[in-house]
């Protein structure tokens, strides 16, 4: 028999190590345990993104989906019944519905907009009203930033408003890319709890 046959056969005869599933691992976030949801994170996210990418289809508004559903993952891995499913159909299930509702609320804007439009179209635009609100919340944004940690707000302001990867922050940063998920994380926990953003 060739060597590398031989080889083959002996891979294919060792039990693997595959370690902890989905299953384990979301028991283990409802515990609370962090390294459990960025192993979790790391297992799941592909197949997250993916669906929201389908589902919703624009870019921003799949990562902005993606970073609610990973969020409403840890917040509420207690509700996970193992004995009505598995933990990956669990949170695939929470993310088509998180993409749905992106979707019909995007298209409940638009038609509303649209059907003001036409109800009075000689409606002027309050132009300085607007630009009001927009600076209102820019300063509530940069006043949010400022409880961030010094690295938290590294984090985010690359990722957010200058557009880059998760891989590509830590790179930028030269630290581990589970690290920047956990600073991500945390950070945008602090940002939706001093901004008021509930749900």
């Amino acid at each position: 028999m060739p060597e590398r046959e031989r080889a083959l056969q002996s891979l294919q005869s060792t039990p693997r190590d595959v370690g902890p599933t989905a299953d384990d691992l979301l028991a283990l976030v409802a515990r609370g345990d962090e390294a459990a949801f960025e192993r979790l994170y790391d297992v799941v996210s592909g197949s997250v993104f993916g669906l929201i990418r389908r589902v919703v289809r624009d870019q921003a508004q799949s990562e902005e989906v993606f970073q609610e559903v990973m969020l409403e993952v840890w917040r509420t891995a207690t509700r996970f019944d193992p004995d009505r499913g598995s933990a990956t159909t669990w949170i695939l299930t929470l993310t088509h519905r998180r993409a749905v509702d992106r979707v019909r609320s995007a298209q409940a804007a638009t038609h509303r907009e649209d059907r003001a439009a036409r109800l009075d179209p000689a409606r002027p635009f309050d132009e300085v009203s607007e630009q009001v609100d927009v600076r209102l919340e820019q300063r509530q944004v940069r006043r949010c930033l400022s409880f961030l940690t010094e690295l938290q707000r590294e984090s985010v302001l690359l990722a957010y408003y200058q557009g880059y990867s998760y891989p590509e922050v830590s790179s930028l940063l030269g630290i581990p890319l589970g690290t920047v998920k956990t600073r991500m994380r945390d950070g945008l926990i602090r940002l939706r709890d001093c901004m008021g953003v509930t749900g």
